[in-house]
């Protein structure tokens, strides 16, 4: 497959590492390292799919221009729109010319969350019960010093899109809405700490924070027949899947744990996987506009409770 990545930061870099020999062109207005300044600028013969690493605000209008040309496209989340019918024009775009539209998030393929998915399919833990999950890192300041990065409900379409991507690829769509329990601004302008949730017939208790100095995420678990702990990524490893099997009436659990130290696998896997999915025109829009819409919720309830 001939791929353009569209953007040279950070994450572009990545991708084009990834993708290697099958790109065909790098793109952005800023850095003079990039073939073209424009994404019209490419010759539509020369590509056949996109890899969008741009900024939050010209992600819509460069999706419309690839989906319209039949060209697929991998987007780095959040996929943010002000009308939910803009990413409903998406997805009626690229069903009707068969192209992929998907969404990167590449945290569904860290190994732990794979065989968290495969261990909750099992049945083995009974009813669920309640989910913690946390995800910090430390880029306050960086987020500070950047006035696209720190506008806007910051922090939360940033980390909180991974978590509720995360809530979706384990559990599906909760029924019951979301509601914020806490948003600060402790050193920037936009919100930099917020813990938000779900209390449905599963509870789901979220927070995000670019204060966390060491990068971590953890995820528990709890439910009828014991619980399951995710202990960071393998990014920031070691990172460690736990089992706990619950003693009844009471008594320290049986427990099985599982420890990875390697390099990051998943921006490899999924690249894979989307190439994967281009073969039949697959996407994964319908996620992004259940997220955008519980994200958009969200943030006028921080900034609501916050004035």
């Amino acid at each position: 497959m001939r791929v353009v990545v569209v953007g040279m930061g950070v994450q572009g870099h990545k991708r084009a590492a990834v993708a290697g020999q099958e790109v065909v062109g790098t793109v952005d207005a800023f850095k003079p390292d990039a073939q073209y300044k424009r994404l019209e600028d490419v010759s539509l013969s020369s590509y056949d799919a996109a890899l969008l690493c741009t900024p939050d605000a010209p992600k819509i209008e460069l999706l419309s221009y690839l989906l319209s040309h039949s060209k697929h496209a991998l987007v780095e989340k959040p996929l943010l729109a002000d009308r939910s019918s803009d990413l409903e024009r998406l997805l009626e775009l690229a069903q009707r010319n068969h192209v992929t539209c998907y969404t990167a998030y590449n945290h569904r393929f860290e190994p732990h969350f794979m065989r968290m998915k495969e261990h909750l399919a099992s049945g083995r833990m009974g009813k669920l019960y309640c989910v913690r999950m946390f995800y910090g890192n430390g880029t306050a300041r960086l987020v500070r010093d950047s006035d696209w990065r720190d506008s806007g409900a910051g922090v939360l379409p940033d980390l909180g899109s991974h978590l509720l991507d995360a809530s979706l690829f384990w559990f599906g769509k909760p029924r019951a809405p979301f509601r914020i329990f806490s948003a600060s601004r402790f050193e920037n302008r936009s919100f930099d700490h917020l813990a938000f949730g779900s209390n449905g017939e599963l509870v789901l208790q979220m927070e995000i924070t670019l204060l966390s100095w060491r990068n971590h995420f953890y995820a528990d678990i709890l439910a009828e027949r014991g619980s399951a702990h995710i202990y960071s990524l393998c990014k920031w490893g070691p990172s460690t899947f736990t089992v706990r099997d619950r003693k009844l009436p009471s008594g320290r659990p049986d427990e099985d744990s599982i420890t990875l130290v390697r390099p990051d696998p998943t921006w490899e896997m999924e690249y894979k996987h989307f190439k994967k999915l281009c073969e039949t025109g697959a996407g994964n829009l319908e996620n992004d506009i259940w997220i955008n819409g519980v994200l958009a919720d969200l943030g006028r309830q921080a900034v609501e409770g916050s004035v």
